[in-house]
């Protein structure tokens, strides 16, 4: 898959197309997009066409392949483990975009057994993409499916953003989990155990429109993905554009702890072509339209998150870090010559005892912090209570 950070939301943002055929050989012709609802209807007619008539297996290293049946009998249609109880199980997933409901095929081959990442986490996945399509009858042939290759991963070496993915992607791997890592004699590592499947995704919550300059892919393509799951990294997205360009000003909490109501999703609501309807954001402490994973200030205080959780002078200080971690992290073993020991983590407004008791509390007379504010369970951490700093008058 192509790596187009971000720019899958900015190019579905566009209402029409510029053909390359002419009218009167000098006027372009703006051909209109197509709905949305008439496209996911022809999309998800093909993809159940291909999931009735097609039967997959699969190797111990969970390596699959896609074949027409030709014997009913012992070739099982993928359909055919939809809701199964065991795997390999077919799935579906409800995802509202466009102002329509997609029901979007995904096939577990295997769930895996360590940690699922969030839908904007950047995931270390071994893959092979194919775009389905319709061949229409002929004199000699009738009208059938088809699908064609255009990118594989056989071993991924970084992570992949999912949040500059296609939306089949980002919606589903979090349903997936990593498995197990070790380390061969060469210095490779060996994955075991790891979440594998098939997504089926209609080309609304893919390419649509706007498929990458680079590929082959037509416009207006279902795609087929099989992949690997082997690990993930959390990120943190909070990002500003200069020049023309996206600049990563990262607020050093990461995305993961920016979901507040804890799905393991966070999204975006401002782009009305993505979202016409768009719901209240359980992930907006401020509620100022803007997600707490791309928001610079999370409870609209006026401070930033970066400043609110930077160590002042004079208070307990212990890793290498100028900023609070979410919660105490231990030594990185793997750098025996620093410690990255903090005991400290992002602290909730202080609760100890005034500056000044005969004064009230006051920017000019704030409480003091005490070990407790910076690790009670359940606390409202600083950037996220817009009590703190306090507010001038």
């Amino acid at each position: 898959m192509n790596k187009f950070k971000y720019y899958f939301i900015l190019l579905l943002a566009g209402i029409s197309l510029v053909s390359c055929s002419k009218k009167d050989d000098d006027e372009p012709v703006v051909v209109p997009l197509r709905d949305y609802k008439t496209q996911y209807d022809v999309d998800n007619a093909n993809i159940e066409e291909y999931l009735k008539t097609n039967y997959i297996t699969v190797n111990a290293d969970m390596d699959v392949t896609i074949s027409l049946i030709t014997d009913p009998s012992t070739q099982p249609s993928i359909m055919s483990y939809l809701n199964s109880d065991s795997f390999p199980k077919l799935l579906l997933r409800d995802i509202d975009l466009h102002g329509i409901a997609y029901k979007m095929y995904y096939l577990v081959l295997r769930e895996g057994v360590g940690t699922s990442p969030m839908n904007t986490d950047g995931v270390v996945a071994a893959y092979r993409g194919e775009y389905l399509s319709r061949i229409e009858k002929t004199v000699t042939v009738p009208s059938h499916l088809t699908t064609t290759f255009f990118e594989q991963v056989l071993y991924p070496n970084s992570a992949f953003d999912l949040y500059g993915a296609i939306m089949g992607w980002s919606e589903i791997f979090p349903q997936f989990k990593t498995g197990t890592t070790s380390v061969n004699a060469d210095g490779s590592n060996k994955y075991e155990n790891f979440g594998a499947g098939v997504l089926f995704i209609p080309s609304g919550l893919g390419y649509y429109a706007s498929p990458p300059a680079s590929s082959t892919i037509p416009v207006y393509s279902p795609l087929i993905f099989s992949f690997k799951l082997y690990d993930f990294k959390r990120l943190d997205h909070e990002y500003v554009i200069s020049n023309g360009a996206i600049v990563g000003t990262p607020d050093g909490v990461l995305d993961i702890n920016e979901d507040i109501d804890g799905d393991g999703y966070v999204r975006d609501y401002r782009n009305t072509t993505l979202y016409p309807n768009k719901p209240v954001n359980p992930d907006d402490t401020d509620g100022d339209g803007i997600p707490d994973f791309l928001d610079s200030d999370d409870d609209g205080d006026g401070y930033t998150t970066r400043f609110e959780i930077t160590k002042p002078s004079g208070a307990p200080v212990t890793g290498v870090s100028l900023y609070y971690p979410w919660d105490p992290v231990v030594d990185n073993p793997a750098t025996p010559n620093t410690n990255e020991s903090e005991t400290f983590g992002i602290p909730r407004k202080p609760t100890g005892e005034l500056t000044d008791p005969a004064k009230p509390e006051s920017i000019d007379n704030p409480r003091k912090f005490v070990d407790d504010d910076y690790a009670a369970a359940g606390r409202k951490r600083i950037h996220v209570d817009n009590t703190y700093p306090y507010q001038k008058k």
